[in-house]
């Protein structure tokens, strides 16, 4: 019997589309219409540019291939880049986001079409993506990480459908930044730091004991569940906290407000996924399941993840009621529930409100425990809360601590009250300065204690600031004992 071959090849993937796409034409069909159409057209331009093809064009979704993986990221910016300044000009609530996943995977092609897993990893990545963002997969960023001047943040691990091995993803920052030489002047500097070792050592055995209250007040971490029901499942469940957003369901009875269930479940997707060692199962994947009414323990078998969250939405006049449960997928066990009444307000800012708060309660429950409830209790701003989450487990490197205080940095910019901001910020600069990464340790030692008596003042009670508070007694009078120590 003749066979006919299947023609396979691999390629750089590119796959686009709309943050809170069905919000948008809630509020104005045809607004939104319109500017899909005008910036599909700007996408669709800039690919052939980057020597790509658009593949496929349904609904809110752009699916594009490249020949080079270094071509679809470069597309991949200059895109975002330009939707930038275009949604600069429109009203806030009209501004249209997409979200880029790119992959370097196999696929079959057949005509101008291509299928398979490459595709559908592209496809699944793109929903870990921050509106405005891109991110790539694991086989995608081995072939770019030297190539382009651009920075990587590693989110982990993350569950794609139908393919047992979790998927790492990084996520791409969309603007280039320069890496500076190091002049003459700095590797004097440098030399003299290291003529300081018995000092410096000192020091840090100081600031890895600060380390460990930072971990245990921090960066303490409950003990992923375990179960002998894992053993029925046909292959091992990640040893990470590993979660599926199920569809938030519809009981209105009015269909017209699906546009909201879908709303919380996609945003709620997207806060979880910046949590790097979270694995959360994408949208593409727990989409799929809308409408139907499926077991946790088969999603946990499908997905591989350990924990379902389920919910619904019941809107009657003027009053909105979420409810939301926690699920063990692995014992079907109910570990967490909640109704929420929020206020009627936009839209936008009710759905924000709402994730805000089930996003802290799967933190304390699933990773976490109760210290960071008290930390997220110390903003009234979601935006400063949401940067100082970001810092939640970084390795102790120059570049992740570097992350760390820029984000911290911005936190206190946007909420100069935000006592335990500040007391991270101080332990981010001391641990930059004790490790040798800061050009000036006495500079950066007077900028933490700084941050440091802003924490304090704010908050004369906060556990972490006086826990360095003791250790910056033990430098000043290794480091500066012929003077007295500034007030803290």
């Amino acid at each position: 019997m003749a066979t006919t071959s299947v023609r396979r090849k691999l390629t750089a993937i590119l796959s686009a589309d709309v943050k809170g796409y069905s919000l948008l034409m809630a509020e104005d069909e045809e607004a939104t219409v319109h500017t899909l159409t005008a910036y599909r057209e700007v996408m669709s331009s800039l690919i052939q540019q980057f020597r790509g093809r658009v593949v496929d064009t349904p609904g809110d979704n752009l699916l594009a291939e490249f020949a080079s993986v270094v071509d679809a990221v470069q597309c991949a910016v200059e895109i975002q880049r330009v939707l930038k300044a275009k949604n600069a000009e429109l009203a806030e609530n009209r501004r249209m986001e997409f979200r880029i996943g790119v992959n370097l995977g196999d696929v079959i092609e057949e005509g101008d079409r291509i299928y398979g897993d490459g595709v559908n990893i592209a496809a699944r990545i793109e929903g870990l993506a921050e509106a405005g963002g891109i991110c790539i997969s694991g086989t995608a960023y081995e072939h770019i990480e030297n190539k382009l001047p651009l920075r990587y943040d590693d989110l982990g691990k993350h569950t794609v459908k139908n393919i047992h091995k979790p998927i790492r993803v990084y996520r791409a920052q969309t603007q280039a930044e320069a890496i500076p030489a190091v002049s003459e002047g700095k590797k004097l500097r440098l030399k003299r730091l290291y003529g300081a070792a018995l000092l410096l050592s000192a020091i840090i055995v100081v600031v890895a004991a600060a380390i460990t209250i930072y971990t245990n007040f921090w960066r303490s971490k409950a003990p992923p569940a375990e179960s002998s029901s894992d053993k029925q499942l046909p292959f091992p469940l990640p040893t990470e906290p590993s979660i599926a957003v199920m569809p938030f369901e519809n009981l209105s009875g009015d269909a017209n407000q699906d546009f909201i269930a879908d709303g919380l479940s996609e945003n709620i997707i997207a806060s979880l996924s910046k949590i790097p060692e979270m694995i959360v199962s994408s949208r593409n994947n727990t989409f799929v399941y809308k409408g139907k009414h499926i077991k946790a323990q088969q999603v946990a078998e499908e997905l591989g993840v350990r924990h379902v969250l389920e919910g619904s939405i019941q809107k009657s006049g003027n009053r909105l009621r979420i409810s939301v449960q926690l699920i063990d997928a692995v014992t079907g066990n109910h570990l967490w529930t909640e109704q929420y009444e929020p206020e009627k307000k936009d839209l936008f800012d009710l759905v924000d409100e709402v994730t805000y708060e089930i996003t802290i309660e799967l933190l304390v429950k699933l990773m976490y425990g109760e210290q960071v409830r008290a930390w997220a209790n110390g903003t009234k701003n979601r935006e400063a809360w949401g940067h100082v989450s970001q810092t939640l487990n970084l390795p102790l490197t120059k570049e992740d601590n570097a992350r760390a205080w820029k984000l911290l940095d911005k936190a206190v910019t946007l909420d100069s009250d935000y006592s335990e901001a500040w007391a991270l910020l101080s332990l981010t600069i001391i641990i930059d300065a004790s490790m040798q990464w800061s050009e000036s340790f006495d500079e950066s030692y007077k900028k933490s204690i700084q941050a440091l008596q802003k924490a304090l003042a704010l908050d004369d009670s906060n556990p972490l600031a006086h826990a360095i508070f003791s250790f910056f007694h033990a430098i000043w009078d290794h480091r500066f004992n012929s003077e007295p120590m500034p007030p803290v």
